[in-house]
């Protein structure tokens, strides 16, 4: 999945965090929910503005992330 349309990083929002765009959701509480054992479908239900794809571009960005420190 290319996150790049859904995740933003904006220094006047959540300090420059990576955030679900139009949000101020940053990926590291949608992972820390999920890491938590919430569901997909739990977390939507509390934050209706994000969407499945959302969840999954929060994934795929921690993944690029991860890989791209891992050959750093």
């Amino acid at each position: 999945m290319d996150y790049r349309a859904r995740i933003t990083i904006d220094p006047a929002i959540r300090s420059g965090k990576p955030c679900v765009k139009g949000t101020r959701i940053t990926v590291y509480d949608v992972l820390s929910y999920l890491a938590g054992g919430m569901t997909p479908e739990e977390i939507l239900a509390d934050f209706p503005a994000l969407s499945a794809e959302d969840i999954r571009a929060c994934l795929s960005f921690a993944a690029d992330r991860e890989r791209r420190l891992a050959t750093a």
